[in-house]
Protein backbone atom coordinates (compact mmCIF):
# COMPACT_ATOMS: atom_id res chain seq x y z
CA UNK A 1 0.00 0.00 0.00
CA UNK A 2 2.87 1.75 0.88
CA UNK A 3 5.40 0.83 -1.05
CA UNK A 4 5.46 1.04 -5.10
CA UNK A 5 6.54 -2.25 -6.37
CA UNK A 6 10.09 -1.66 -8.51
CA UNK A 7 9.53 -1.58 -12.33
CA UNK A 8 11.18 -4.67 -13.91
CA UNK A 9 13.73 -3.37 -16.93
CA UNK A 10 13.65 -5.63 -19.59
CA UNK A 11 15.66 -5.79 -22.76
CA UNK A 12 14.95 -6.98 -26.42
CA UNK A 13 17.42 -7.09 -29.62
CA UNK A 14 16.76 -3.65 -31.51
CA UNK A 15 18.65 -5.10 -34.23
CA UNK A 16 15.98 -8.15 -34.79
CA UNK A 17 12.79 -7.21 -33.40
CA UNK A 18 10.59 -3.65 -33.19
CA UNK A 19 8.20 -2.95 -31.00
CA UNK A 20 4.45 -3.12 -32.13
CA UNK A 21 1.07 -2.51 -30.89
CA UNK A 22 -1.23 -5.35 -32.57
CA UNK A 23 -4.51 -4.12 -32.86
CA UNK A 24 -8.09 -5.64 -33.80
CA UNK A 25 -10.38 -3.86 -36.63
CA UNK A 26 -13.31 -5.79 -34.66
CA UNK A 27 -13.14 -5.08 -31.05
CA UNK A 28 -10.62 -2.43 -30.58
CA UNK A 29 -8.67 -5.22 -28.45
CA UNK A 30 -4.78 -3.86 -28.35
CA UNK A 31 -1.71 -5.93 -27.81
CA UNK A 32 1.74 -4.67 -27.53
CA UNK A 33 4.51 -6.43 -28.56
CA UNK A 34 7.72 -7.56 -30.47
CA UNK A 35 7.51 -7.86 -34.60
CA UNK A 36 10.61 -10.41 -35.69
CA UNK A 37 12.06 -7.70 -39.00
CA UNK A 38 12.90 -11.38 -40.67
CA UNK A 39 10.06 -13.49 -39.91
CA UNK A 40 7.62 -10.85 -39.47
CA UNK A 41 6.19 -12.97 -36.46
CA UNK A 42 4.47 -11.32 -33.81
CA UNK A 43 5.95 -12.07 -29.98
CA UNK A 44 2.88 -10.76 -27.29
CA UNK A 45 4.33 -9.32 -23.81
CA UNK A 46 1.21 -7.50 -22.97
CA UNK A 47 -2.13 -6.43 -23.19
CA UNK A 48 -2.92 -2.44 -23.61
CA UNK A 49 -6.24 -1.90 -21.57
CA UNK A 50 -5.20 1.92 -21.17
CA UNK A 51 -2.89 4.83 -21.84
CA UNK A 52 -1.40 3.59 -18.31
CA UNK A 53 -0.45 0.09 -19.97
CA UNK A 54 0.98 2.22 -23.06
CA UNK A 55 3.24 4.13 -20.38
CA UNK A 56 4.16 0.84 -18.36
CA UNK A 57 5.38 -0.81 -21.94
CA UNK A 58 7.40 1.50 -22.82
CA UNK A 59 9.05 2.16 -19.13
CA UNK A 60 9.48 -1.76 -18.87
CA UNK A 61 11.27 -1.69 -22.57
CA UNK A 62 12.50 1.53 -22.59
CA UNK A 63 10.71 2.57 -25.80
CA UNK A 64 11.12 6.10 -26.91
CA UNK A 65 9.21 8.11 -30.14
CA UNK A 66 5.88 6.05 -32.15
CA UNK A 67 5.32 2.71 -31.99
CA UNK A 68 3.64 1.38 -35.01
CA UNK A 69 0.06 -0.19 -34.87
CA UNK A 70 -0.57 -3.45 -37.37
CA UNK A 71 -4.34 -4.95 -37.71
Amino acid sequence: MFFKKKLEKKTYDKLRKKPVIKASICTGEQVAGFKDLSTGAFEEVMLIKGPEDLVLFREMYGIAGEIEKIY
